[in-house]
């Protein structure tokens, strides 16, 4: 039902900014800036969908209560909410943010207030609303269906999920649990199956239940134990085609469950507990973090908790760029998500069950192909005490499978995207000096991933050719270069341990990318095994004939993928002067080829492509040529022209926080270029003053005389009162605290 609301067109006339984003009197702090509805929904054809969902959670939270609005969510509709439908199918307790592939989607339920009669036989139960009677803000989501009148309100806490559900008077209260709601991706591979699941009525006011499947994610399983404020009247499972009323269980791929309550004046609260690891510790869950029945009492402690968040950076600017800026933290913060239990219980990738040491939490739900770049380095910045839990999570699936992740979702890995991510957020905070990470322990896990071979990053081919041949291996231009900037990490780690030999090894290998540079053409093209290029080459194009050397982009966006060592990469060029001109030409070059092919691509200033990844960078690499004001031209044309406090607030796929992390760092007015380098190239700041309270004790401050967007350009920066030539900033001085005052002119 991909039905166009009325009120949709109604709102893109009036700009459609702070779209149902609601404040409360007690919301005094920043949370009141954020506005879940960012990146929910296209403004027009020619806009995208960020795929973020507008529902309850707190941050980095387990818990995503949120509605569906797709029978079976495709990559398409991966968060389970378009903001241009109507629709809504019930509301499930996990989601991922802005991915291009959908999974989760676990324990949902729909109230209803239809006689069962008619339902039993179905496998949807949709009901409509109307947007002007649906709200969101941090931890809170409320809807109210058109045609039964039924009120359903959100909110979580870090591991459970409430709901406060408002039934017309004089109907009577239903409930749809549906334990067969999932979402299925394009591809053979990616196809959801569902093992087994389970529903069981342990009691008048108890349902608990599981299921165990294989989606996106290869095997997980969810568990939950739910209560409810008062008893039920009449239950009925559904088991395949099987109707079951003289049973308080169902087992089977295809488990529902229709629940009637006795009548009450009152609204019908539900608390849910999730657990990966069982039906006990979803209980202990549920009953150490929301003991009682108070709705009110834990939405205000769920923004309590963004506010303690979201508030030790504080900025100042226009209304829009403040919801753009927080809810841009709000995504980044919404994972990596916890997935260990209350009393340290969580499950191992290898599927077996483990407690952790006291103090200790495990993250999982790592998008590292997209994060590495902006959001993790962001981490480093604003939530050190975070990235250690991070880094030991991520060396745990070290020591249970011998390499750190590349793309893990619910605590084991589905080896989505290429290259071996990991190694640049940890080597970023061991070198970084992040307390409670462990140097030694990062370096082992990071020459041991990088000595190993997996389908997304075949070492031993790389060692055999020096490059990956494209006839071996799909992506191989890809490939090569992210996995160079991956051993260009290692190598920095092997230096700053005093590994000199290792180190040799290493930065040699983060100069493979060398052997793939086509001078006679300027872009990193593909070879087969005998050494020769391939063809037919066409820089524009995302799928060539009879290959797929590129993920997610094509020889354009891989043109300026060296960031190890951009002067190496200008000396490739032949020169400053060629190699600006080609940075010219990517920001203006408009050629179009099979687009429909070029998976994600979006956001194009010419072939640069904002709405995806690799691009993300490109930008400030006018910061090595003899003209760094077109990189402050190039931000500020990204920042003022692709992010809006909109529902269609982001070019492209969020991406678990990498869309919100490069906004959050250019406007404060520098970037990472090179993430595991601590150094931050400047841009075009685009806010009057950001204070951040560092975990050390001290503030950072960054000034500007900012007027408008025209004010693009840098004309004089001084660093705690002396005058500042450099055309960057290094971690290091970030965190010694003091003001970066940057004078902005037209």
């Amino acid at each position: 039902m991909k039905k166009k609301h009325v009120l949709l067109t109604l709102c893109m006339a009036l700009n459609l900014t702070m779209v149902h984003a609601t404040t409360r009197d007690d919301e005094g702090g920043v949370t009141r800036y954020v506005n879940p509805f960012i990146g929910t929904g296209q403004v027009d054809a020619n806009s995208l969908k960020g795929g973020t969902f507008p529902g309850a959670t707190t941050p980095f939270g387990l818990v995503q209560l949120s509605p569906e609005e797709f029978v079976c969510p495709n990559g398409d509709g991966a968060s389970g909410y378009d903001y241009s439908l109507n629709t809504i199918y019930g509301f499930s307790h996990t989601h991922l943010s802005g991915t291009g592939c959908v999974d989760l989607l676990d324990v949902m339920f729909q109230p209803t207030v239809k006689p069962f009669a008619s339902m039993l036989r179905k496998e949807t139960f949709p009901e409509t609303f109307d947007h002007a009677n649906e709200q969101a803000s941090v931890g809170y989501y409320a809807v109210k269906f058109s045609d039964s009148d039924i009120l359903t309100e959100l909110t979580a806490t870090t591991r459970t999920g409430m709901t406060r559900i408002t039934y017309p008077e004089g109907k009577e209260a239903r409930l749809i649990f549906d334990m067969a709601h999932a979402g299925q991706n394009r591809g053979g591979d990616r196809q959801t199956i569902i093992f087994n699941s389970q529903l069981r009525l342990l009691d008048a006011n108890t349902m608990v239940g599981y299921r165990r499947l294989s989606g996106w994610q290869k095997e997980r399983a969810v568990y939950f134990y739910a209560e409810f404020s008062r008893p039920v009247m009449q239950c009925i499972f559904r088991s395949g085609d099987d109707i079951l009323t003289k049973t308080d269980v169902a087992n089977g791929r295809n488990t529902k469950c229709f629940l009637s309550f006795f009548p009450d004046t009152k609204p019908l609260l539900i608390k849910v507990g999730i657990s990966p690891v069982s039906i006990e510790n979803a209980k202990e869950n549920l009953k150490t973090e929301n003991p009682g029945w108070d709705f009110e009492l834990i939405r205000t402690k769920a923004v309590e908790a963004w506010e303690k968040e979201l508030s030790n950076i504080r900025i100042e600017g226009t209304d829009d760029q403040k919801a753009i800026f927080y809810t841009g933290l709000y995504h980044a913060y919404i994972q990596p998500n916890i997935v260990s239990d209350c009393n340290g219980d969580y499950t191992r990738t290898d599927y077996t069950t483990a407690r952790l040491p006291e103090g200790d939490t495990q993250y999982s739900t790592f998008s590292l192909w997209d994060t590495f770049r902006a959001c993790n380095p962001l981490y480093t910045l604003l939530k050190p005490e975070r990235v250690s839990q991070f880094v030991k999570s991520m060396l745990r699936q070290y020591d249970t499978y011998g390499y750190l992740p590349i793309w893990q979702l619910w605590g084991s890995e589905n080896y989505c995207m290429i290259g071996n991510h990991a190694i640049p957020v940890v080597v970023d905070a061991a070198l970084k000096g992040i307390p409670g990470v462990d140097s030694k322990k990062v370096y082992e896990a990071v020459r041991g991933t990088s000595m190993r071979d997996h389908r997304k990053s075949p070492w031993s081919l790389l060692e055999r050719f020096g490059y990956l041949p494209e006839n071996l291996q799909k992506e191989s231009v890809s490939i090569t270069l992210e996995n160079a900037y991956d051993d260009a990490c290692v190598a920095r780690l092997a230096q700053a341990l005093g590994k000199k030999e290792e180190y040799k090894i290493f930065d040699a290998r983060s100069r493979y990318y060398r052997n793939l540079y086509d001078a006679g053409t300027g872009f990193f093209r593909a070879k087969d095994d005998k050494g020769n290029w391939m063809h037919p080459f066409n820089p524009y194009s995302y799928r060539p004939v009879g290959m797929h050397p590129y993920s997610e982009g094509n020889a354009w966006q891989y043109r300026f993928f060296v960031p190890q060592d951009v002067p190496d990469m200008i000396e490739l060029f032949g020169g400053k002067q060629r190699f600006e001109a080609a940075l010219d030409s990517l920001f203006s070059d408009n050629t179009r080829v099979d687009l429909d092919g070029g998976g994600n691509a979006s956001g194009f200033i010419g072939q640069y492509a904002h709405g995806n990844e690799p691009s993300h960078h490109c930008a400030y690499l006018y910061n090595w040529t003899d003209s760094p004001r077109k990189a402050q031209y190039y931000a500020n044309k990204v920042m003022t022209e692709q992010y809006f406090n909109r529902i269609d607030g982001y070019s492209g796929n969020e991406d678990c926080g990498q869309m919100s992390a490069w906004y959050i760092w250019s406007s404060m007015g520098f970037y990472p270029v090179d993430p595991a380098s601590g150094v931050y190239l400047f841009g075009s700041p685009q806010l009057k003053r950001v204070d951040i309270q560092l975990s050390n004790g001290k503030t950072f401050t960054v000034k500007t005389n900012r007027r408008g967007k025209d004010d693009c350009y840098i004309k004089a920066v001084k660093l705690n009162g002396k005058k500042y030539t450099q055309n960057y900033i290094t971690h290091q001085d970030i965190m010694e605290g003091g003001t970066l005052e940057f004078v902005m002119t037209k």
